[in-house]
């Protein structure tokens, strides 16, 4: 060992009992391979809850890099909820759950792989429900600013590399039963996208392409799911995910959430899964730090729940990279659920679904009772976007322009004292208001042509969360700052 090395080491362990190495000559960033490193050593318990991290300044002395590079790590870090900062006093490791989960994804003395709980069949017919367009709105037309949720910008992809994509599947030839796990070039493909954007430690037999999260759920409804099973959906969340379940015959139960997410403390023992958007939480925007992520998969294994987790636009962050999926801790526990509906379009129809094998053989074989497919061609276009890296530069471009307008966001309203909820990641802000505010708002707003979403209608019950939802993924910059200038001008 060089002098140098063992006096940084010796160095570093008067501050962390931990040796940590960086290694300039390999392809992965040196801030995330320090983040790593520091992750593993809390997971594994080598560095222990309320432990004093090094500054910045000092370990990057010690590690002969740039402070940046420490600040990176550091703020990564923050963003996941493993580190803790106190005023005047550094950094420290969160206070987490009361089991920490190992590094290969278990949780434990005596987890057993795999699903606990038997797969049950729901015999419900799929119900259409009530057919809402975005056209619907009387006043959409030319001049009107709509800055409602759940649409992303389709016009800055490259037309070279969708054209190349679809004659790449003009080439496929026409297949008599598709396979109802997918493409096996494609499953192939979103593993290893799913590995380096989400960390998620999945291979292809783990993953399934479906059409999208709404139809991956479904998939998993009808083959978890018999009528009367109680299911848990946040409080407020997503409207479409209660539609789907409830189709397939489950008695929703809202599950509510605070700034951070679902809170689960108060979970009830009983539900059969529990649906959850723990990156970017919908509507609110909060982010589930580790400590409760931790607790919620220490509830799902006491009762044999299964936790699904919809990944819905958690590609797009801005003060920090994407945050690791939930699925990474306990993958026999969650089923991720990801679509290509906000980073590309959602015209492209397609998206993937993650779980244990286990699980995944038991919804193939219900999707090929129901016969349903995702179309050849659509996997062989996305498979060619993949595979040449064009969808990588597309969301790294989009990542950019989403930036500006949620920045655009913040400046206009930020000033003015409302409080702006989960501008650090997605498509969407929400603006929280008191109650009586709200009606008044829309209204006005709606006059001047500016339309946006409200989160009384994300409530399964009586509105408990109050305020607006302003949507940036389909509106131009232009329109973004016109529409807050009068959101502005109506505020109280």
């Amino acid at each position: 060992m060089s002098t140098y090395r063992r006096q940084w080491e010796t160095t570093l362990r008067t501050h962390i009992d931990l040796p940590l190495v960086v290694d300039r000559s390999a392809p992965v960033p040196l801030a995330v391979q320090l983040g790593d490193q520091l992750r593993d050593a809390m997971r594994s318990g080598a560095l222990k809850t309320g432990e004093r991290l090094p500054s910045t300044r000092g370990l990057a002395g010690v590690l002969g890099v740039s402070r940046t590079v420490v600040t990176e790590a550091y703020q990564q870090l923050y963003a996941e909820g493993w580190l803790d900062g106190r005023h005047g006093s550094g950094t420290y490791v969160a206070t987490t759950g009361d089991s920490m989960i190992t590094r290969d994804g278990s949780a434990g003395q005596g987890r057993e792989p795999g699903i606990r709980a038997r797969s049950r069949t729901g015999n419900a017919q799929v119900g259409a429900g009530a057919r809402e367009s975005v056209h619907d709105h009387p006043l959409f037309g030319p001049g009107v600013v709509d800055l409602r949720p759940g649409r992303p910008w389709v016009f800055g992809y490259d037309a070279a590399a969708w054209r190349r994509a679809w004659r790449s599947a003009g080439e496929l030839p026409p297949s008599d039963w598709p396979d109802p796990y997918g493409h096996p070039e494609l499953r192939e493909l979103l593993a290893g996208h799913l590995r380096r954007a989400r960390a998620v430690p999945a291979g292809a037999p783990n993953v399934m392409v479906t059409r999208g999260t709404g139809h991956g759920l479904d998939l998993i409804a009808a083959t978890l799911i018999r009528p009367g099973d109680r299911v848990g959906v946040e409080e407020p969340g997503y409207r479409k995910a209660r539609n789907v379940l409830a189709a397939r015959g489950a008695e929703i139960v809202p599950c509510p959430v605070d700034r951070q997410g679902v809170m689960v403390e108060g979970l009830a023992d009983d539900l059969r899964v529990i649906y959850t958007t723990p990156a970017h939480q919908y509507p609110c925007g909060g982010r589930l730090p580790i400590a409760r992520r931790e607790r919620l998969l220490a509830w799902a294994r006491r009762t044999g729940a299964i936790v699904i987790e919809d990944d819905y636009d958690a590609e797009f962050r801005y003060d920090v990279a994407p945050l690791p999926a939930l699925y990474g801790l306990d993958p026999g526990q969650v089923v991720l659920l990801g679509t290509l509906s906000k980073s590309l379009s959602p015209d492209i129809g397609l998206g993937w679904l993650v779980a244990s094998e286990d699980l995944l053989d038991a919804i193939a074989r219900r999707r090929h009772d129901l016969s349903d497919r995702t179309s050849g061609p659509v996997q062989k276009a996305v498979a060619t976007l993949l595979e040449r890296g064009d969808l990588d530069r597309h969301l790294r471009r989009m990542r950019l322009e989403y930036a500006r307008r949620r920045a655009a966001i913040v400046d206009a309203l930020g000033p003015l004292g409302p409080l702006i909820r989960g501008d650090t990641a997605g498509l969407h802000v929400m603006i929280e208001l008191p109650a009586e505010v709200v009606p008044g708002l829309v209204k006005r707003a709606e006059e001047r042509g500016v339309l946006f979403d409200t989160t009384a209608r994300h409530h399964h019950g009586p509105p408990r969360v109050h305020g607006i939802v302003l949507g940036y993924g389909s509106a131009s910059l232009a329109d973004v700052k016109r529409g807050c200038a009068v959101i502005r001008e109506l505020l109280p």
